[in-house]
């Protein structure tokens, strides 16, 4: 990183997720700039709004841009924060008066609603997803199986496990995945477990050589990690989404929420409607 590039700060009175994201995807629009990026979460007092802001003044002072993206909902703390030196971008302070006016009703300007335990219904769901995901990771248990939503399947390292984390701690969906492998492909069958499942299955796939870089890292210089063998897995693999009816996606140049996205239109297994279903159960 150079010593001129522009910092990123994500401010928040909460964990910082939502500044990092909402912040990382204004600046990913400006691939010629190289941002530093710094994540500061709990700014919940005054004092500490202080100490970042003075922390935020010295980059500018070194002659360095600092822009500051703040999810922080408390009016004090934000004035704190945007009196520094930085470019202060106010992702909720600009657009909550707007929503308070078409809503005819005030926000309670309560930190931490995005990521904390605000919705308790919503936090048991997503930990509940993460536990099933967690047991049905790679084919290890088949307990349970008529309760996932949805079933990941792909050969070795195609994705399948952050997918299915992902889905279930951002969406609260119960995901199984499962391998599919040499045996698999010899019988030209799906895994016995989820062949009373397929309309909930959705396939992975990559490219050859791709695969086996990946696999290299894990398994070096073995059958496994070959890109023959890659590339005759991906082919089959293929084979057996078309000929089961499968949806699948190419995952080598998407990232997981890519993916998931993708998956949660496809397969229309909508967040929203997801988490009322899961009050009514």
């Amino acid at each position: 990183m150079t010593e001129t590039c522009p910092v990123a700060f994500f401010l928040s009175d909460s964990t910082g997720i939502t500044a990092e994201t909402l912040g990382n995807t204004l600046i990913t629009q400006f691939p010629q700039q190289r941002f530093e990026r710094h994540t500061v979460p709990f700014v919940s007092t005054v004092e500490r709004a202080r100490q970042v802001a003075a922390r935020i003044d010295s980059v500018a002072a070194a002659g360095r841009m600092p822009v500051a993206f703040s999810t922080v909902v408390d009016p004090e703390i934000r004035d704190v924060l945007a009196a520094s030196r930085g470019f202060f971008v106010d992702l909720f302070g600009t657009h909550l008066p707007q929503l308070e006016t078409a809503l005819h009703a005030t926000a309670n300007l309560q930190p931490g609603r995005a990521h904390g335990l605000g919705d308790a219904g919503r936090y048991r769901t997503r930990m509940a997803a993460v536990e099933y995901a967690m047991e049905h990771d790679d084919g290890q248990s088949v307990r349970a199986l008529e309760r996932a939503e949805l079933i990941l399947i792909a050969p070795s390292r195609c994705g399948k496990t952050p997918t299915s984390m992902y889905l279930a701690l951002q969406h609260g969906i119960r995901v199984a995945n499962f391998p599919l492998v040499d045996e698999d492909f010899d019988r030209r069958s799906l895994p016995a477990p989820v062949i009373p499942h397929t309309g909930k299955c959705f396939g992975l796939t990559s490219q050859p050589l791709r695969l086996s870089q990946v696999r290299q890292e894990r398994r070096s210089a073995t059958a496994y990690s070959s890109l023959a063998q890659c590339t005759w897995e991906l082919r089959n693999a293929e084979e057996m989404y078309a000929l089961n009816g499968i949806p699948y996606v190419n995952s080598a140049s998407m990232s997981v929420e890519e993916i998931s996205a993708t998956i949660l239109e496809r397969m229309e297994l909508d967040a929203v409607d997801h988490e009322q279903a899961g009050r009514s159960r």
